[in-house]
Order: structure tokens, then C-alpha cells, then sequence
């Protein structure tokens, strides 16, 4: 008898981040292991729904894609989704229907709770009464760490019984074929620590950038990748200094050459549910040095060095230490990638079929006789 599935695609409509990231590499997964006939995928059709206008940028082989309804957003996932989902729905990045009950739901974190300035407040307020809410009706929570459990927990979205830890993989990062542009090759360098740029507070990229003199007394420069410079640093004097280089958004095949010719990453948040960007410079072969808060510890395990990101004079000794120890380099690009093999996007994809098939209450045994 066949088991129908439709995973919940309104997030191919938005702003890509980690959370899109992740919902993308899980349906890829998904998509690879029900063409190679892994277990729990006999008899179990899937369709990814999305909202109208929606770009076609994945390439799926066993996943049917079908536009449903005639607007998107919010409504689209309330009003419209409910209407043509079959079977279960899994719903990846934060939010889904209310009326499903038959859900598994990814909730990534709880950021707008521990750190409510970094987001608007009709967005806090949505989420604030959305997330619980989903918390209390969908039949299963999946969430992208131990950390991010615990939060999920301690705020009352849903009782810890109701949660599966269900975390990002690395191997999209070794599809990135490094290539420089002209600007990377320009900056890239054994003095070179790349920053993800971002003006929303908890990012905390203040941190590094603010260190500019110091840095540049040491002979280091700052290389900020992302979003180009705000007013979040329009009076720190970094806008003007000649080692805080703003490069704006790049490709994959340009962050990859410039990360692995730098210095190191410097993730310095003071909250992340997973933190995706140092797993994937890990995978590169570029060490990292990151906050001691969150979930991050739980993510780098010892092949990392840490920080607080209140303690810039730690940060500046982490830094020199790298600088001058060209083994401790060495060491902590080969422990990153032995690190990240902890993290795999096949795995994640097979627990959540298993997820799948426990909501269809295939039993235990039966389980255990298609994985034979």
C-alpha cells in the first residue's frame, strides 16, 4: 500500500539563509535515497508543493513538484497548503500549517525569545504565537540541535518527549569548486580573517570588525562576506579603514578559494540553533574561531578554538595564536574535517524517513525488515 508524503516548499519563495539552506539539502537527500531505494522509501510517493512564481531551482529525480494556489507567503501556507497536501506533510523551516496535524515540524530555534532585538516586532509577535502554537498541534518536532531542544523545552513550544534532533550536513560544502574572482584573490591571505557580515545584533560581527586598529597593528585585515556595510557600523570608523575590506555577497566557488587561503573564519554569535557557515568552513579546510555560547560548542566539539563574544582580547589572542603556530593551523584544519563527517545530510535525510514512517505507525519491526 503506498504511503504519500508532501513536503511544505514555501520556503523556495524565500530570502535564502541557513534555515533554506537546510530545507534544501534535506529534500535533495530525500530525493537521492528514494532513487537509491533506501530504507523506508519502498512504497512511500513524495511531492513538494509550492506557492506560485516560485523559482525551479532544484533538480529532483524521484520528488514531484506541483504549484498549487494563486498567491504565497503566510496565507499560502495556512489557507492553500492544507487544501492539496496528501498523506503527512513536512513542513522544514520554522512554520507550517496549524490545521495539520499529521506534521513533522522543523523549528530551528527560538531566537526571536533569546534575542528579540534582532527582529521586528510584527515578526516577533507572529512567531511568538505561530511557533508555540505549531508546537502544541503538529504530530512531531524536529529540531537542528541538543541546544536548540533544550531551548525549545525551557520557552514551552512542546514537551521534550515530542523531539527529534535532526541536524545539518556538510557534503553541499564539497560540491564548491574553489575558484577566485579578481576581489577574493585580491584579499585572501595567511593575514586574512573572513567575517559573514550582517547587522542583525545577535550576528555580533561588531565584535571583530570593531578590533580594526588592533588588528591592523598585527598586520591582520578583516575580509566582511554578505551583506555590504549598514548603519550598524556607519560610526565605528570601519567604513573607512583600509584592513576591514567589505566584499558583499560572492558565489560559492569564491567563499570556498577564500576560505581555504585565509587566516581563519571568525563566527563570533552569541546565539545560533546549529551555525552552518563554520561546519562548512571546517569541510573546506579553513580553521575557525567561534563563540563559546549557544550551540556552538556542541557543533565544533575540540576542533575549534572559542571565545566569548564579549571578550574582544580573547578573540585578538586567538587569532595570534593561529598566526604564529603553523601547526595549531594544520591541526585544526585536519580535526575540522574529521568533524564534520559527525554531520551528514544523508543521514539527517534517512532519519526524517524513519520520522515518516513512525507517524504512519510502521512498526519497529517492520522497520528493521526493509532495512534488510
Amino acid at each position: 500500500m503506498m504511503r504519500h508524503w508532501t513536503i511544505n516548499g514555501r520556503f523556495l519563495a524565500q530570502p535564502a539563509t541557513g534555515v533554506q539552506r537546510y530545507a534544501r539539502e534535506i529534500i535533495l537527500a530525500l530525493d537521492r535515497l528514494i532513487v537509491g531505494q533506501a530504507p523506508m522509501t519502498r512504497d512511500l510517493a513524495v511531492e513538494l508543493l509550492v506557492p506560485p512564481g516560485t523559482p525551479d531551482t532544484l533538480d529532483l529525480a524521484a520528488i514531484r513538484v506541483r504549484t498549487v494556489g494563486s498567491f504565497g507567503g503566510h496565507a499560502w501556507e495556512q489557507a492553500v497548503l492544507p487544501a492539496y497536501f496528501r498523506g503527512g506533510l513536512l513542513s522544514l523551516c520554522n512554520t507550517g500549517p496549524l490545521t495539520v496535524r499529521r506534521q513533522i515540524l522543523c523549528i530551528h530555534d527560538v531566537n526571536t525569545r533569546v534575542c528579540p532585538e534582532s527582529y521586528s516586532l510584527p515578526f516577533r509577535l507572529l512567531y511568538r504565537t505561530l511557533v508555540p502554537a505549531l508546537g502544541r498541534t503538529a504530530l512531531k518536532i524536529a529540531t537542528v540541535s541538543q541546544y536548540s531542544a533544550g531551548e525549545l523545552t525551557r520557552y514551552g513550544v512542546c514537551p521534550a518527549a515530542k523531539i527529534e534532533v535532526v541536524s545539518n550536513g556538510h557534503e553541499h560544502a564539497l560540491g564548491w569548486k574553489p575558484c577566485h574572482s579578481q576581489q577574493t584573490l585580491a584579499v585572501a591571505g595567511p593575514r586574512t580573517i573572513v567575517v559573514f557580515g550582517s547587522s542583525i545584533p545577535h550576528k555580533n560581527v561588531g565584535l571583530i570588525v570593531g578590533m580594526h586598529e588592533r588588528l591592523a597593528s598585527a598586520g591582520l585585515q578583516v575580509v566582511v562576506v554578505g551583506a555590504p556595510p549598514s548603519r550598524a557600523f556607519s560610526n565605528s570608523g570601519t567604513r573607512a579603514s583600509p584592513n576591514v575590506i567589505w566584499l558583499g555577497r560572492r558565489t560559492d566557488a569564491e567563499l570556498a578559494a577564500l576560505l581555504r587561503d585565509s587566516l581563519c573564519l571568525a563566527f563570533p554569535s552569541l546565539v545560533e540553533g546549529f551555525g552552518l557557515p563554520p561546519l562548512e568552513a571546517m569541510a573546506l579546510g579553513c580553521p575557525v574561531v567561534m563563540s563559546d555560547r549557544a550551540s556552538l560548542p556542541e557543533i565544533g566539539g575540540d576542533a575549534v578554538l572559542y571565545a566569548s563574544p564579549c571578550d574582544a582580547n580573547a578573540w585578538f589572542e586567538c587569532f595570534m595564536r593561529l598566526l604564529r603556530q603553523p601547526g595549531l593551523r594544520a591541526d585544526l584544519i585536519a580535526r575540522g574535517r574529521e568533524r564534520t563527517a559527525r554531520y551528514q545530510w544523508a543521514a539527517s535525510a534517512q532519519r526524517y524517513l524513519d520520522l515518516m514512517a513512525s507517524v504512519d505507525e510502521i512498526s519497529e519491526t517492520a522497520r528493521i525488515a526493509t532495512a534488510a
